[in-house]
C-alpha cells in the first residue's frame, strides 16, 4: 500500500484535522462501545448476589447513557469520515482534468476516450470506496480488535488465547484472497475501460454503421465484449462468494471455543455467568470485524488497482509544455513567424523533412499541396499543439519553446480542420474563449464569418442550443462558427486551417470579404484546396511530402507551370463544368 500514500498522502494531509476528527470520534465510539459488555457483566453479577431495583435501574441508565453516546459518535464518525472522502474525490478529480486539459495529442493517440472516462469515473469511485469507508473500517476494525481483546484478556487471558487459535489462518487467508482480488479487479476494471470505449466509438460514429449497415455487426462485437466482462466479473463473485463464507466458518470457531471451554469453566465455578455473557457479548462484537476483514481486503485491493490505473494518467508527461523560465513578449506581438529547418517526426512518419520560411509580421500567406504533405503539421506548430523534433519556429525572434504556452495561445486565433462545437447555445460557441463578450461583439463576429442570415432562421436566434459536437448544424456552419469565435478573440495572428472547405464558393467570397479588413491588421495563415480561397495571399508556399517546393504570389505560380499552376487549370475546368 505504499504507493496508495505516496499518491494520496498529500490530499489526506489536507484534510487531516478532518481525518484526526473522524478518527476521535471513532475512537470514543469504540470505547462507549467496550463498555457496554463490562457494565452488563458487573450488572449480572451484582445482581445475582442480590437483587435490587434501584441498582437495576442504574445500571439500565448507564446502559442507556452509553447507548447514546455511542449512537451520537458513530453518526458524527460517519458524517466526518465520508465527508473527508468526498472532499479528497473532489480535489483529486480536478487535478485529473486539470491534468487531462494539458496532456498534448500523443496522449490521447495512445489512450482511448472511453479508456479515459472510465478511470475518471469508476477507477475513482472504487479510489474513494478506498479512502472513506474503508478507512472508518479499516480503523473501526482495528480499534474494536484492540480494545476488545484488551478487555478480554483482562478478564480471563486463557479463554481468550482460546478465542484467537483461528486468527492465523484467518490472516493467511486474507493475504492470499488479498492478491487475487486484486490481480482479478485490474482486469475487470480494463474490460470496463475497453466497454466504455466501444460505447462512446459507436455512439459518436453511429451515422457511420447506420450508412454501412453494421448495426448487428458492432451489436455481436459489444455482446462478445460485454460478455468477457461479465465472465470476469462472476469469476471475482466466485472469489469473493467464497472468501466470506470460509472467514465465517473460522470465526465461528471462537463462538463454538467460548460456548464449550466457557461454559465447563462456569460450571466448575472458575467463571462468573457475568464474565461468561460478556465474553459472547464481545465476541458478537468482534464478529463483524473479523468477518469484515474479508470486505475491507476486498475494497481497499479494488482502490489499489484502480489507483495505479488512474496514476498512470497522471504520470504521463506533456510533450509540449511550458519552459521552466518563459520569456514574456511585449505586447501588443508583431506578428513575424519563421520557420529554421523544421522537422517533425510522428511515430515511423516524418510529414515536415525541413522546412525553412519567413512569414512577416501582417502579412497572409498560404499553404496549398496534396492531403497528407505536410500542412495542418506545419500550422499545428504554430500555437505549440506540437513540436518540431528538429529546428525551430520563431514569434518576433523568440524560440516559440521559450514562451509561455498561455501567452502564446492568447494571440492566436486557430480554426482547425475538424472543427468541435460544444454542447451549448450558439452564442456560447462564438464566445467561447472570451471572457464577458457582448451580444454586440458576438453578432459582428458571427457577421464577419457570414453567419447572419442563417441566425435568423435558428429557432432561438444566437440562443440555439447546437446539441452535441454542433450535431443541429450543417458542415458550414459549423465552420462558420468556429471562424467567428476565432475572430472574436481579436487575435494577432490568425490561422485557418481549410475552414472554408464545407461552404459553397458564392459564402466563401463573402466570409473572404467580410474577413479582408481583420486580415489586413494582423498575420494571417491560410490553408485551402481552392485556389479562390488563397489567389489574394501575399505569399503562397506549395507543399508537397514535407518540403516547400514552390513559393511566390498566384500570378508568379501560375507562370512557373509547377503544381500550382496544375490545380489552377483543373479547377477552372471544373467551374466551367458545373457553369453548363
Amino acid at each position: 500500500m505504499r504507493h496508495v500514500l505516496r499518491i494520496l498522502g498529500p490530499y489526506i494531509r489536507r484534510y487531516r484535522k478532518h481525518v484526526a476528527m473522524g478518527v476521535a470520534a471513532l475512537l470514543l465510539r469504540n470505547v462507549a462501545a467496550s463498555a457496554v459488555p463490562l457494565m452488563i457483566k458487573e450488572a449480572v453479577d451484582s445482581l445475582s448476589h442480590g437483587f435490587s431495583a434501584m441498582a437495576a435501574l442504574g445500571f439500565a441508565g448507564a446502559l442507556i447513557g452509553l447507548t447514546a453516546l455511542k449512537g451520537a459518535f458513530q453518526f458524527a464518525m460517519r458524517v466526518i469520515l465520508v465527508g473527508f472522502s468526498r472532499d479528497v474525490e473532489f480535489d483529486y478529480r480536478n487535478d485529473i482534468f486539470a491534468h487531462l486539459v494539458r496532456m498534448s495529442s500523443d496522449f490521447y493517440a495512445r489512450y482511448r476516450t472511453g479508456d479515459i472516462m472510465a478511470r475518471v469515473t469508476n477507477d475513482l469511485n472504487s479510489v474513494r470506496g478506498m479512502l472513506g469507508p474503508g478507512i472508518m473500517y479499516t480503523t473501526d476494525t482495528i480499534a474494536t480488535t484492540v480494545l476488545g481483546l484488551g478487555i478480554m484478556l483482562w478478564v480471563d487471558w486463557r479463554l481468550t488465547l482460546m478465542t484467537l487459535a483461528p486468527a492465523p489462518v484467518i490472516i493467511v487467508i486474507v493475504m492470499v484472497f488479498g492478491r487475487w482480488i486484486h490481480r482479478r479487479f485490474r482486469q475487470i476494471q480494463a474490460l470496463f475501460s475497453d466497454v466504455s470505449s466501444r460505447v462512446q466509438e459507436n455512439v459518436t460514429g453511429v451515422r457511420v454503421i447506420r450508412a454501412y449497415v453494421q448495426e448487428e455487426s458492432e451489436q455481436r462485437t459489444f455482446e462478445e465484449l460485454n460478455r468477457d466482462y461479465i465472465d470476469q466479473n462472476l469469476k471475482l463473485a466466485r472469489l469473493s462468494g467464497a472468501f466470506g463464507p470460509l472467514l465465517h466458518a473460522l470465526t465461528s470457531v471462537s463462538f463454538l471455543t467460548v460456548l464449550w471451554y466457557g461454559g465447563y469453566r462456569l460450571l466448575n465455578g472458575d467463571l462468573t455467568l457475568g464474565a461468561f455473557l460478556m465474553f459472547n457479548v464481545y465476541l458478537g462484537m468482534l464478529l463483524f470485524p473479523m468477518m469484515a476483514v474479508g470486505w475491507i481486503s476486498n475494497m481497499m485491493q479494488r482502490g489499489s488497482a484502480s489507483l495505479l490505473r488512474i496514476n498512470e494518467l497522471m504520470e504521463y508527461q506533456p510533450t509540449v509544455a511550458d519552459p521552466p523560465q518563459a520569456v514574456v513578449l511585449k505586447e501588443p506581438i508583431r506578428g513575424e513567424i519563421e520557420f529554421r529547418d523544421v522537422r517533425v517526426r510522428v511515430t515511423s512518419a516524418e510529414p515536415l523533412k525541413g522546412v525553412s520560411l519567413r512569414i512577416p509580421a501582417g502579412g497572409t500567406v498560404a499553404f496549398v499541396g496534396h492531403t497528407g504533405s505536410g500542412k495542418s503539421t506545419l500550422v499545428h506548430l504554430i500555437p505549440r499543439l506540437l513540436d518540431p523534433t528538429s529546428g525551430a519556429v520563431y514569434l518576433d525572434g523568440v524560440d516559440l519553446r521559450r514562451l509561455s504556452l498561455p501567452q502564446l495561445r492568447r494571440q492566436i486565433g486557430f480554426v482547425p480542420q475538424e472543427t468541435f462545437l460544444f454542447s451549448a447555445t450558439l452564442a456560447e460557441n462564438i464566445a467561447f474563449g472570451v471572457k464577458e463578450a457582448s451580444e454586440e461583439e458576438i453578432r459582428r463576429a458571427a457577421d464577419l464569418a457570414g453567419l447572419t442570415d442563417d441566425i435568423a432562421d435558428f429557432p432561438d436566434g444566437l440562443q440555439t442550443v447546437v446539441g452535441e459536437k454542433g450535431i443541429t448544424l450543417s458542415g458550414g456552419q459549423k465552420q462558420r462558427t468556429a471562424i467567428a469565435r476565432a475572430v472574436l478573440r481579436d487575435p494577432r495572428i490568425l490561422v485557418l486551417d481549410d475552414a472554408l472547405s464545407s461552404v459553397d464558393t458564392i459564402t466563401e467570397e463573402r466570409i473572404l470579404r467580410g474577413l479582408s479588413g481583420i486580415m489586413r491588421d494582423r498575420t494571417t495563415i491560410l490553408i485551402s484546396h481552392r485556389i479562390s480561397t488563397i489567389r489574394k495571399a501575399d505569399r503562397i508556399f506549395v507543399i508537397e511530402v514535407g518540403r516547400v517546393v514552390e513559393e511566390g504570389t498566384h500570378a508568379e505560380l501560375l507562370a512557373s507551370g509547377g503544381y500550382y499552376a496544375e490545380l489552377h487549370q483543373k479547377q477552372e475546368i471544373e467551374e466551367e463544368l458545373q457553369a453548363i
